[in-house]
């Protein structure tokens, strides 16, 4: 059983009500093996919200160093690291095989983020989810990550 960031499979829970719809992804619900999450709105955010951004790091945020602000400035840290808890004990009650969340997302993102200027610029770095999830031993890849399971990249999760 996977864990599938919900926007991949068509759920429209992207902060501004869209999906980023990935076949692959679909497959693996249609077949039976994914359940879906949206850490944002298992955090208490609402579909759709003003985009947000990581001002510095996920590990910051968690060490209380570090925030998570929308474009507005207002701070919805706490959504964010409750979102991440949720699907971390969701990761915890299934015993997942793996992972499979949006890049660049300030919950999801695996390899990138956005910087937290909201001018599009992209930094290397986890999303809040993704750091709670690999530090407690989980696979996490993201979707472009994603080559199939002929491929080996989804064994390799």
């Amino acid at each position: 059983m996977y864990i599938i960031s919900g926007c991949l499979c068509g759920v429209n829970c992207k902060y501004n009500g869209k999906n980023n719809i990935n076949p692959q992804c679909v497959k693996l619900l249609e077949e039976g093996k994914a359940i879906l999450v949206c850490p944002e709105q298992l955090g208490g955010l609402t579909t759709p919200r003003r985009p947000a951004e990581i001002k510095g790091t996920a590990n910051g945020v968690f060490e209380g160093v570090d925030k998570l602000l929308n474009d507005e400035g207002v701070d919805v840290t706490e959504n964010f690291k409750k979102g991440a808890l949720e699907v971390l004990n969701i990761a915890k009650i299934l015993n997942v095989e793996g992972i499979i969340l949006k890049e660049g997302s300030p919950s999801c993102g695996v390899n990138f983020v956005y910087d937290g200027s909201f001018s599009g610029k992209k930094i290397n770095g986890m999303g809040l989810t993704t750091f709670l999830l690999k530090k407690n031993g989980f696979k996490v890849i993201s979707e472009v990550n994603l080559g199939g399971e002929k491929s080996g990249v989804l064994e390799s999760i």
